[in-house]
C-alpha cells in the first residue's frame, strides 16, 4: 500500500510555520478580569510527513510566563475543514477540535466547549505578519474580543 501524500490544503498550513512574536492586548473577561498587555511567542513547525502543524505558545507578563499552550493543526478531507486541537493547563481539551476555513487571507476557526463558544481569526497581512483575534461567546451569536495581537515572524 502506498503511503498517503500531503495535499495543497496540508501545505497551506506552512503559512503558520516559524517563530513568531507579538505584543498582545488582553481584554477584561471572566478568565482575566483586569486584562492588560502581554507578549506572545509562538514556535510552529510542520511534522508527520507534512500532515500537521505543531504549535507551542507562551504568553509572558512582567517578564515571566503566565500561560502556555500546545496546538495541533490539520486538514480533515472528509469535512473539508481545517482542525485545531488545543491543549493547556486552564481547561480539559475539547472532545471535538476547532473547525476552520480559509476566507481569502484569513483562517477562521470556531469551537464549542463547556466554557462557551470560541472564534479564532488569523488574518495574514503579507509575508511574515498576521493579525490574530480570539473571541468568546456564551451563546454563539454575541461575540466579545478576548485577545488581539499582531505577530511577526523572526
Amino acid at each position: 500500500m502506498e503511503m498517503p501524500k500531503s495535499t495543497e490544503q496540508h501545505r497551506k498550513l506552512q503559512t503558520l510555520a516559524g517563530t513568531w512574536t507579538g505584543e498582545e492586548t488582553m481584554f477584561p473577561s471572566p478568565w482575566d478580569p483586569q486584562g492588560g498587555k502581554a507578549t506572545g511567542r509562538i514556535v510552529s513547525r510542520i511534522e508527520v510527513d507534512g500532515f500537521f502543524l505543531i504549535s507551542d505558545y507562551v504568553q509572558e507578563r512582567g517578564g515571566h510566563p503566565s500561560y502556555r499552550g500546545h496546538g495541533v493543526f490539520g486538514w480533515d478531507g472528509d469535512q473539508k475543514r481545517y482542525t485545531m486541537h488545543w491543549f493547556d493547563a486552564m481547561c480539559a481539551p475539547s472532545a471535538e477540535p476547532a473547525k476552520g476555513t480559509w476566507e481569502g487571507n484569513r483562517l477562521v476557526f470556531q469551537h464549542q466547549s463547556p466554557m462557551g463558544h470560541g472564534r479564532l481569526t488569523y488574518d495574514f497581512q503579507g509575508e511574515g505578519r498576521y493579525a490574530f483575534r480570539m473571541e468568546h461567546s456564551e451563546d454563539g451569536s454575541k461575540w466579545t474580543t478576548f485577545l488581539e495581537s499582531v505577530y511577526t515572524r523572526k
